[in-house]
């Protein structure tokens, strides 16, 4: 349901946002401002709106987030304290940030001086253009242009020597290492159907493709995902072995091999696109692991892949997932493990860097008792 917020013009207009952060109370309109005045607006709930030049707009953008980056907080006292100080400031600060707005026009046009032409990238978003004027946060509108060229250029994976194309809202398949390790594992004997729960962009369901796995179903309940993930799989050729299913984990049917890449992080997401990176109470994680039975051919093999990113954070006990696995009734086949290749395993800067230069990604073979 479209949310409305008054304005200093006496009117109201839609507010538009991607995360579940709450609207603000009300939106002035500025043609010129400072990071000061918007941040003060801010702390007042209220969104400053940005009439004037564009590039001007985004300058003040970067001394808002410069402020917001100086300000200190108290040393955590322990590592789970620590990741949840981390999340809370990475919220606080987004809601702040979000405070600076522009006005979408119909047709999704921005009439700001030196703006760029954004109709495509907002309607890879949204779809239809609209018909009535909205506000969105500058820092969104940001994200939206950088995802649409990310969209068009795709991202490469070496595991399949080509490029998926994955655009806002859907969750990029940029660390490449644990394809890697579905890539190397054993197929199980005269595996002739997978499943690929949560499929996202795709990138599992094709993989299984080229690895021989005539008849795949691949899952979700994301609608950007599910068209993400029909246009990837058509444009590699194999939409006659890959069946999209929007439905909640997993199929009605069986299968030899269930592959699932659940959120690695136990804990809750603040918008849609984090739903792939955190699963409060790792509910989706048990609840794969104890439907696996039900779904599973006898002599096939569930593959989930795993980071231990949680257990570096004290958001997991070490043995959690062994106990997940007797309680499900499965036993372990094989494991293999890599170390992480993306950029903030290395960033020094990353309040998390002390558990993330730990990190191992996994990828648990595992067969029904």
């Amino acid at each position: 349901m479209p949310i409305f917020i008054p304005t200093n013009y006496e009117t109201t207009i839609e507010w538009r946002n991607e995360s579940t952060q709450k609207p603000p109370q009300q939106a002035v309109y500025r043609q010129e401002s400072n990071a000061r005045s918007i941040l003060k607006n801010a702390y007042a709930n209220t969104a400053t709106v940005w009439t004037g030049d564009f590039h001007n707009a985004k300058q003040v953008l970067v001394a808002i987030k410069k402020q917001l980056h100086k300000a200190k907080t108290k040393p955590a006292t322990d590592i789970q304290t620590a990741f949840h100080t981390h999340r809370m400031r990475q919220a606080q600060n987004s809601r702040i940030v979000n405070m600076l707005a522009v006005e979408i026009g119909t047709g999704f046009s921005l009439d700001l001086p030196r703006a760029p032409i954004i109709a495509d990238a907002l309607a890879d978003v949204y779809g239809t253009p609209n018909n009535q004027a909205f506000l969105l946060p500058l820092n969104l509108l940001l994200g939206f242009i950088g995802a649409h060229e990310w969209h068009k250029k795709g991202v490469y994976i070496p595991a399949l020597n080509t490029e998926i194309h994955v655009p806002f809202g859907v969750f990029s398949p940029l660390r490449g290492e644990y394809l890697d390790l579905i890539a190397q594992a054993p197929l199980p004997p005269n595996c002739q159907t997978a499943f690929d729960i949560g499929t996202g962009s795709g990138v599992i369901a094709t993989l299984l493709a080229r690895k021989g796995v005539p008849h795949i179903t691949a899952t979700d309940t994301n609608p950007r995902a599910i068209t993400c993930a029909e246009s990837n799989i058509r444009r590699l050729g194999f939409a006659d072995a890959v069946h999209i299913e929007n439905t909640d984990l997993f199929p009605q049917e069986r299968a030899d091999l269930i592959v699932c890449n659940p959120p690695w992080l136990p804990a809750k997401p603040t918008s849609a696109i984090e739903s792939a990176l955190y699963d409060p109470d790792n509910a989706m994680l048990k609840s794969f692991l104890n439907g696996v039975k039900n779904h599973l051919n006898e002599n096939g093999e569930a593959w989930l892949i795993m980071s231990d990113l949680a257990e570096h954070l004290h958001l997991r006990k070490a043995d959690f997932l062994a106990q997940c696995f007797q309680t499900a009734s499965l036993s372990l086949i094989d494991v293999s493990h890599t170390a992480p290749k993306h950029r903030k395993a290395y960033d020094n800067e990353d309040p998390l860097a002390f558990a993330r230069r730990q990190e191992t990604t996994f990828l648990y073979r595992l067969k029904t008792v």
